[in-house]
């Protein structure tokens, strides 16, 4: 496998698809990676020399914020939202939909499951 910002990548899929799996890296910005780095996109990753995984990793590292920096990032973004107080920040705070979405149904995915249901329930018969 190859190592590519402390994320092992598959072998033997594209090399297009494999850079996916390091997290902040999709398919517009892999092809991007793979066009400075001059690897042709079909070939898989088993079939790459060191020199062309070194070529990717450096220009990953130089580039591009991934992994566990862009991961800081955006939680140190999230935090600085509740902190501030402002709409968004209590709407994450609250753990609810922050994007507009609306609540009255549908917010499960944020909200979490259903309670139980209320209604009428059964009397115990006497035997």
């Amino acid at each position: 496998m190859a190592r590519i910002a402390g994320v092992d990548i598959p072998r033997n899929k594209k090399i297009e698809i494999a850079i996916t799996y390091i997290y902040g890296i999709g398919r517009s910005n892999g092809m991007e990676i793979l066009r400075k780095a001059n690897v042709n996109p079909e070939r898989r990753v088993r079939d790459l020399t060191e020199e062309e995984v070194g070529r990717i990793r450096e220009i990953v590292d130089r580039e591009y914020r991934v992994e566990g920096d862009l991961r800081r990032e955006v939680q140190l973004n999230i935090k600085r939202l509740m902190d501030i107080g402002c709409y968004r920040g209590l709407r994450h705070r609250r753990g609810m939909p922050v994007r507009g979405q609306r609540t009255r149904t549908n917010a499960r995915t944020r909200r979490g499951r259903r309670g139980q249901a209320i209604g009428i329930k059964k009397k115990a018969t006497k035997k």
